[in-house]
């Protein structure tokens, strides 16, 4: 559910256009933290493709585009290590909106004519040095310069991509950089795919059709290099993928979400996000899975985890304030996880502000102790210290 509720809503990324503020390239945004995630999420559905029930999924054609949705997200995290001790934590998302319902070809015969335009967001924190560092790109959906394929596989915006090789439909590459920081991996599946929700459909509120189309591949066995100023390292790790198509909008008491992708030491992985209402409670649709060893899913509703706030982060410089730090339970699972950043500030100060950064946890099932890392997202603090948990 993360990727469904920060798309950019489309009354502002047409007054982007029009006002020729979409930069291809940028690594400061000019625009940062200028709306919240509630009001990225209006704008006018009709004539777009809804997610109002379970449909069959099918695989590799699924992880191509979606483009009657009106909103879409290729989403990639991971925790690295290099020989040298160096820890690195990634995330890179290219987003694709759609400006309005008709299909591109609809009258119009120019290559630059296209209703979709596609967002990147690349993030490296280097643990050993302490540095978050973030960049965006935008840019239409025409002439090459960005789009998404289903055979072979390939989403890209300009030189940032995603692949798969028509021989090797298993695995994907990320290719991402920008200055002196870029990655280079291949991505090997080491479970299936995880349909989330009710079978790959997952609702987001009361309403007919909010909801996401949303599925994942939680454990990705990753290898290659990372490129920062120090010099290119060779890495392993592991990451998470999620995929999830929709037009979808929050609820007008829904203020954000704190969404939590782990990779446990015992092989088990866990996915929880918990969407915030106005006043501090948990919506009832927050919900999440504990994967097995062997793939098998347990789906966990709100009622089944527990999460505990157990430190705070202030920006110095937004003066948003997130949580820093959590201690995860489920109870049936008796799973106790204590979570804290890598790096404290891994705020993106993007079109829409957030903080989604690496983190690390120890913890117990049972008896048994465990650790591992993972990835928070956390978005909707800041704007109204209200809307804080």
């Amino acid at each position: 559910m993360n990727r469904s509720f920060f798309i950019l809503s489309i009354g502002l990324i047409l007054a982007l256009i029009v006002a020729g503020t979409v930069w291809l390239g940028r690594s400061d945004s000019e625009i940062a933290g200028t709306i919240t995630v509630a009001e990225a999420m209006t704008g006018d559905t009709t004539g777009y493709a809804r997610a109002t029930g379970p449909r069959t999924f099918s695989f590799p054609e699924d992880h191509g585009p979606h483009p009657e949705y009106k909103t879409e997200w290729w989403y990639y995290t991971g925790n690295l290590s290099s020989p040298e001790k160096r820890h690195f934590g990634y995330q890179f998302t290219i987003f694709r909106i759609a400006l309005t319902p008709e299909q591109p070809d609809a009258g119009r015969t120019s290559e630059w004519a296209t209703n979709q335009l596609y967002m990147a967001h690349f993030t490296l924190t280097d643990v050993t040095s302490n540095r978050f560092q973030s960049f965006e790109r935008f840019s239409r959906g025409a002439a090459g310069l960005a789009g998404a394929e289903t055979t072979p596989h390939r989403v890209w915006l300009e030189d940032w991509t995603i692949s798969q090789d028509e021989g090797d439909s298993a695995s994907f590459r990320i290719r991402v950089g920008q200055d002196d920081i870029a990655v280079d991996l291949l991505l090997e599946p080491a479970k299936p795919v995880v349909l989330q929700g009710q079978n790959g459909y997952d609702r987001k509120g009361p309403r007919p059709g909010d909801a996401s189309y949303y599925y994942s591949i939680p454990r990705l066995a990753t290898s290659g290099s990372v490129r920062t100023p120090q010099g290119v390292f060779d890495v392993e790790g592991l990451s998470w993928m999620d995929r999830e198509w929709s037009t979808s909008a929050l609820e007008t008491n829904q203020v954000g979400w704190d969404w939590f992708s782990l990779h446990l030491s015992d092989g088990r992985d866990l996915m929880y996000y918990q969407i915030r209402e106005r006043g501090g409670t948990v919506s009832s649709f927050s919900d999440g899975v504990l994967i097995d060893r062997d793939g098998t899913v347990t789906p966990l509703l709100a009622s089944d985890v527990e999460i505990e706030v157990t430190d705070h982060w202030k920006s110095p410089r937004t003066g948003a304030e997130y949580p820093a730090g959590w201690v995860v339970r489920v109870p049936s699972e008796r799973l106790e996880l204590e979570i804290v950043p890598y790096v404290l500030d891994q705020e993106l100060e993007t079109t829409i502000r957030y903080w989604e950064g690496a983190v690390r946890f120890t913890g117990k099932t049972g008896d048994k102790p465990l650790d591992g890392s993972g990835y928070v997202e956390m978005t909707g603090y800041g704007f109204n210290p209200g809307q804080r948990m």
